[in-house]
């Protein structure tokens, strides 16, 4: 159960230190970057240097064992903000990481990150703003992040219900494409009874029914106690080629979830796109009344 078999860091403080972790693709914008840092030294945090935008490997910020380095919790401070997703975190798994206690904080790409920490038992993940997208998160979504991190109660997120009931277990939040190509590794945390939040961003309907399919096929979906969707920004395929004959979205995503046994709501304020991305602990004990349409968590690193 979370908060007895995992270790939680201590809520952060003023004055804590916060390191920035470039574990994915190369960094661009530089204003994004420091926009976000302004909002971390606004709370009272105190933040490291950035790594250097000049520091590429090809299409990566850096070569593995430099961004690996990023994630080293000692030398960077109580919490370790990811700069921006892309691609590139899974291929630091390859090799053993040193997970100390302290915060995680990202999305996206920083997935396969979040996912190994929670399997590897340690909790102080959060699936929530990249520092690059920070700034750009309305006042209630930085609120939220900034009172979960700092050990403060936030508010329940609101969805809209597909299938009534009530579950509580363990939430898990993923980017379905990255956890995707985390099925049959040690890396996907055990999901049976867990409360499993899903997004995705520009992903065709075909693309998201085959992963679906995937996890159907691994017998992971018909573990869970139930099922939230996020957002998925562009998935609908509004090309020309689209006709009449295709699914969309919706119909994808209600056909694979039917003939499970667990209530489900989709329409949470999660992930990609705009109108905020709603931080979300991993692993921390959930409840989902899908009656209700809310999805509310439970504070076991509470001041």
């Amino acid at each position: 159960m979370p908060g007895s078999s995992h270790q939680w860091p201590a809520p952060l403080r003023t004055g804590d230190q916060v390191g920035i972790a470039a574990a994915s693709s190369c960094l661009r914008d530089h204003d994004t970057l420091l926009e976000g840092v302004a909002v971390l030294t606004s709370w009272g945090l105190q933040v490291n240097p950035p790594p250097p935008l000049e520091r590429r490997w090809g299409y990566l910020a850096g070569r593995d064992d430099e961004r690996r380095k990023d994630l080293l919790l000692p030398s960077q401070g109580a919490l370790v903000a990811c700069a921006r997703g892309g691609w590139g975190a899974a291929r630091l798994l390859e090799a053993p990481i040193t997970w100390t206690d302290g915060w995680l904080l990202g999305f996206s790409d920083v997935t396969a990150l979040l996912c190994s920490r929670w399997a590897r038992g340690l909790g102080g993940g959060i699936h929530g703003p990249l520092l690059t997208t920070l700034a750009s998160e309305p006042p209630w979504s930085q609120e939220r992040l900034r009172s979960l991190l700092f050990g403060q109660p936030v508010p329940s997120l609101q969805g809209t219900c597909w299938r009534s009931g009530h579950a509580s277990g363990p939430l898990v939040t993923i980017n379905l494409t990255v956890a995707s190509h985390l099925l049959g590794t040690p890396h996907l945390p055990d999901l049976r009874g867990a409360i499993l939040v899903i997004e995705d961003v520009g992903e065709v309907p075909y693309r998201i029914d085959r992963m679906l399919t995937h996890w159907r096929l691994a017998g992971v979906l018909h573990q869970l106690a139930g099922i939230g969707f996020g957002r998925f920004s562009g998935c609908d395929d509004d090309s020309e080629e689209a006709s009449a004959d295709t699914f969309t979205l919706e119909q994808v995503l209600r056909e694979r979830i039917a003939d499970l046994n667990c209530p489900v709501i989709a329409d949470l304020p999660v992930g990609h796109g705009t109108g905020g991305n709603a931080a979300l602990p991993v692993g921390v004990e959930a409840q989902l009344d899908a009656d209700q349409g809310t999805l509310s968590v439970a504070m076991p690193f509470q001041r």
